[in-house]
């Protein structure tokens, strides 16, 4: 493989760099690249330029935006019809964002699609953007503005956008050389070079800070770069040093002289993750400069002019006709492809073709390894390796180098092996001319499948997304099901095809497929001005609290009602009836609900508790008088005057004549009547009687002793006897007035009889008493009294008199043999003839 390393560079004695070509573009650029605006997405992604913005045109041409994919191919363009643009940059989610002279920022997708503005605040638009920045942090995209007022502003999320005016810098009178945003501590920051002198501003204080380690003949600073993580620092001085270090500025690496004291172009970072070297790329006019730890360089010769495209793990080199990406090449590539190397995995790569050419030298390469014990390790570099070529074939040679390894390994887990393999055929499809996304291995695994997949999808290259989630058997929600999903948010938006066609042609892909919501490509196709497209898959739709929240944002409340009332969800039904009541006046509400059951049902019981004078307008609308008498019957008793709540009732009775409903009306004249009543009696008697029932108010009259008034209420009120009756002895009894208590047994013949006044007598432990009512109690109940009062001789002889053997038996049971001996003695002799008889 020793043309393998013919394009290695080395730098220092252990790390070396390679160019190698990605995509011979066909953009057919006729400017240089210097005559336009340029911005290149990392990770592999778009690149947008602004041509002719730069040279002077006559007044009626415009600059042309642009956006290509990596490869060269053109995606979109657009004539640049706003303001004069300062930069352009890319956000995490592939948007491009225009920043214009007036702080205006403009928000375009990967198709040139305008998608949204926003202002970088009223002193960037009084004082003008002399420069900016597009950076990348933890908390987002973010945007960095120097005014024409020379101070700083930036915004860390445009997605939450939060505006941060920096302290102003002493002694500042024209822009700086260089300056940059660092990310410290999840704190942004700026640095900026003024002369010989570093500032950092942050929220609230400027503080100058300086590069330790850095030679006092370094110059002044004209230019610096931030690595793509944010945690190394490049400085390059007026006398050609480049000086690198941490981004705190607590830590040199070290210090190289370019020998060219004119500022580069571009300077990037160009380091590995976890790389033991750290090195910078500069680019002049027609020369590239890589400088590390080493005290030598490599130089490369710029045939044309270059633009330099930062990565995680290299950088990508743009011109009008290539496009190139320089890397250093991992370990695991140097110990295999290595000129005489007698590493494990470069003698498991000569076995493996020693074996294909069937010669006896792959034995002996193999028995080399084994004695080592060293296989496993050489199965695992040639695994590692592959992942980092780009070419298909150099691939295949390592992964059958692997396996062949694998093959003389007992417990080797095949997993690493099987996900490499997955992993290379997901990146040699996107790397293809026509996907034009080249991505690297490690760029791969850091972006993740997840955001691989709708870097696709932005693109709308929906089959080979969907082949990807086949192929790697992701789950349907997290792939294909989400794919299609944006496939026809994307397919509502066509104008050529009917509603109709798009909707079956939908409804025929997609299906019952899980985790697709038919709700949301309605209100996508809502959002396009396709109202009917809409409607018509949301019918597709199987969940009715998906489709009813689209109908009203539709303003189709009563499709929307229908659908509610389908689903059974009452919150649902309430939802859209209160939001037809909004939307229609009072009649056209009214009549919509009267076609629905349902919805006036759950209405009325909303109304009912929320807002009853709707409800009676709803039972006068109905001409339903029993509910609207009842109604006025419920808020009579909510009015805290008497004469309200008369009136009210008077309402009721009407309306309850009106039903036919007698009852109703003759217990609602009779209510009336006790309130007058009442009311009477309060303001005479000065004792609250209101609210009192017909029966407490006859109780406590008896209580208070008014006997005639409480004659009068059982007269005019036709009250039963037997119930009179009860309620007056009770009071008596409760009162102590056991003589008017006497005085009215006697007054006619009790309607109750007699054992209720022993009963009550006794409840009030008044045996005395009871004992005068005892004797007129009928026989068949004489007994009873006679035991109640404790009277067991007289029950003895009431029970023996009645020849009942039950009543025997309750009196035996309440005989006390010290006492009671002959009483008991006597009920048994009784028994005993009675059970001979």
């Amino acid at each position: 493989m020793d043309c393998y390393t013919a394009n290695w560079n080395p730098l220092g004695e252990e790390t070396f760099y390679r160019k190698l070509e990605l995509y011979s573009m066909e953009w057919g650029l006729r400017e240089d690249l210097r005559d336009c605006v340029v911005a290149a997405a990392p990770y592999g992604g778009p690149i947008a330029l602004l041509r002719n913005s730069r040279r002077d045109k006559t007044p009626s041409a415009r600059p042309l935006l642009e956006i290509y994919s990596a490869s060269g191919l053109l995606l979109a363009s657009v004539p640049w019809k706003s303001g004069r643009l300062v930069h352009l940059g890319w956000t995490a989610g592939e948007d491009l964002l225009c920043i214009q002279e007036d702080g205006t920022v403009l928000v375009y997708n990967l198709f040139c699609e305008f998608k949204r503005h926003f202002s970088m605040g009223n002193e960037v638009l009084q004082n003008h953007v002399l420069e900016a920045q597009v950076f990348h942090t933890e908390f987002g995209t973010g945007v960095a503005i120097l005014t024409g007022a020379l101070r700083f502003s930036l915004a860390t999320n445009i997605d939450d956008l939060k505006l941060r005016r920096l302290p102003e810098v002493p002694g500042l009178q024209k822009p700086p050389p260089c300056w940059a945003v660092l990310s410290q501590d999840r704190v942004t920051v700026v640095l900026l070079a003024v002369g010989q002198e570093l500032f950092l501003l942050d929220n609230t204080s400027c503080s100058v800070v300086s590069p330790p380690g850095l030679s006092p003949s370094a110059g002044p600073f004209l230019h610096m770069a931030v690595s793509f993580t944010h945690r190394h620092l490049a400085l390059f001085c007026d006398s050609g040093t480049v000086w690198m270090g941490t981004a705190s500025l607590k830590e040199k690496f070290c210090e190289f002289n370019t020998g060219i004291r004119s500022p580069p172009k571009q300077m990037v970072w160009c380091t590995r993750p976890r790389s033991r070297q750290r090195a910078v790329v500069l680019a002049w006019e027609r020369q590239l400069m890589v400088v590390g730890n080493s005290s030598e360089c490599i130089r490369f010769v710029l045939d044309e002019d270059s633009h330099l495209v930062p990565e995680l793990d290299g950088v990508r080199i743009l011109s009008r006709s290539s496009h190139e990406f320089l890397h250093e090449i991992p370990e695991a590539s140097q110990e295999i492809f290595r000129i005489a190397s007698m590493a494990p995995g470069a003698l498991l790569l000569e076995a493996q073709k020693e074996y294909e050419k069937e010669s006896q030298k792959a034995d002996e390469y193999l028995r080399e390894i084994r004695e080592q014990q060293l296989l496993p390790e050489a199965v695992g570099q040639c695994i590692e390796a592959a992942g980092y070529e780009h070419e298909p074939e150099t691939q295949k040679s390592l992964l059958r180098a692997a396996s062949f390894g694998k093959c003389f390994l007992d417990r080797f887990p095949p997993e690493g092996f099987v996900r490499m393999c997955q992993d290379l055929r997901v990146l040699n499809a996107i790397r293809d001319y026509q996907i034009g996304i080249p991505l690297t291995f490690t760029q791969y695994k850091q972006l993740t499948i997840e955001v691989l997949l709708d870097r696709l999808v932005l693109r709308r290259l929906y089959p080979l997304a969907i082949r990807i989630c086949e192929f790697l058997r992701l789950p349907e929600i997290q792939g294909v099901s989400r794919i299609l999903a944006h496939w026809a948010c994307y397919k509502v938006q066509q104008k050529d095809k009917s509603d109709e066609e798009v909707a079956q042609a939908i409804n025929q892909k997609l299906g019952d497929t899980a985790g697709i919501s038919y709700s949301d490509i309605a209100t996508r196709a809502y959002d396009c001005g396709r109202a009917e497209l809409a409607i018509k898959l949301l019918e597709y739709e199987p969940r009715s609290g998906e489709q009813v929240p689209l109908l009203l944002k539709m303003k189709r409340s009563k499709l929307a009602l229908g659908k509610a009332i389908e689903s059974g969800d009452t919150d649902l039904v309430y939802t859209v009836v209160l939001h037809l009541k909004n939307e229609l006046n009072r009649g056209s509400f009214f009549m919509t609900l009267q076609n629905q059951p349902v919805a006036l049902s759950l209405y009325r019981q909303f109304c009912r508790h929320q807002e009853r004078e709707t409800l009676k307008d709803l039972y006068n609308q109905d001409d339903n008088h029993q509910e609207l008498g009842n109604l006025h019957v419920q808020g009579g008793y909510s009015q805290q005057r008497i004469e309200g709540r008369v009136a009210a009732l008077q309402n009721a009775l009407d309306e309850f004549y009106k039903a036919k409903n007698d009852f109703a009306a003759k217990a609602t004249e009779e209510q009336i009547k006790l309130l007058r009543l009442q009311r009477h009696l309060q303001e005479e008697l000065d004792k609250p009687y209101l609210d009192l029932s017909l029966h407490d108010t006859v109780h406590t009259l008896i209580l208070d002793g008014h006997h005639k008034r409480a004659e009068q209420l059982y007269r005019d009120f036709r009250i039963p006897d037997k119930r009179y009756w009860w309620l007056k002895i009770n009071a008596l009894a409760t009162r102590g007035d056991w003589e008017e208590m006497e005085k009215f047994s006697k007054s006619k013949k009790s309607p109750i009889g007699y054992l209720p006044f022993v009963e009550v007598a006794v409840k009030h432990h008044n045996r005395y008493e009871a004992k005068k009512y005892a004797p007129r109690v009928p026989p068949e109940q004489r007994v009873k009294a006679f035991v109640l009062v404790g009277d067991l001789e007289q029950a003895a002889e009431a029970a023996i008199e009645r020849k009942n053997e039950a009543e025997m038996s309750l009196v035996l049971a309440r005989c006390s043999a010290a006492t009671d001996g002959a009483v008991a003695e006597k009920l048994n002799r009784a028994r005993a003839q009675l059970l001979k008889k």
